[in-house]
């Protein structure tokens, strides 16, 4: 009999990975929450944009070419900040969810901005 896999373990994947993914996680729940006649439209695009993200950072943490990378996700960061907040004003998210996911991808743009900054000068 094998063991499930034990719950939010991310096998050594780099912080900003386990933290996008734990967000994404958390993100996809709620978007399922949303009305029919948004969730097709913004909650797609959220749920689209936020994986985005997270193939990116993955891909980056197995390039050798990072800095490329990490400047999409960097923008992938700003263009989920831009959907949460739409969502928030159309009242998909209530104030307390968008203000708890601003947060966590706040968290999530430092790493990525700092993890950047590490890979530049071994990208030139």
């Amino acid at each position: 009999m094998s063991k499930p896999f034990p719950k939010n373990t991310h096998d050594g994947a780099p912080p900003a990975v386990q933290k996008t993914y734990d967000f994404v996680l958390w993100l996809v729940k709620k978007v399922e929450n949303f009305p029919k006649s948004y969730r097709f439209t913004v909650g797609e695009r959220l749920t689209a944009t936020s994986l985005d993200l997270l193939t990116t950072l993955v891909e980056a943490a197995y390039s050798r070419r990072k800095a490329p990378l990490l400047e999409t996700a960097s923008q992938k960061v700003n263009s989920v900040r831009f959907l949460l907040r739409l969502a928030k004003d159309l009242q998909l998210l209530s104030v307390e969810s968008y203000g708890f996911c601003a947060e966590k991808l706040e968290e999530i743009g430092r790493m990525v901005g700092g993890w950047h900054k590490s890979a530049v000068p071994a990208a030139t």
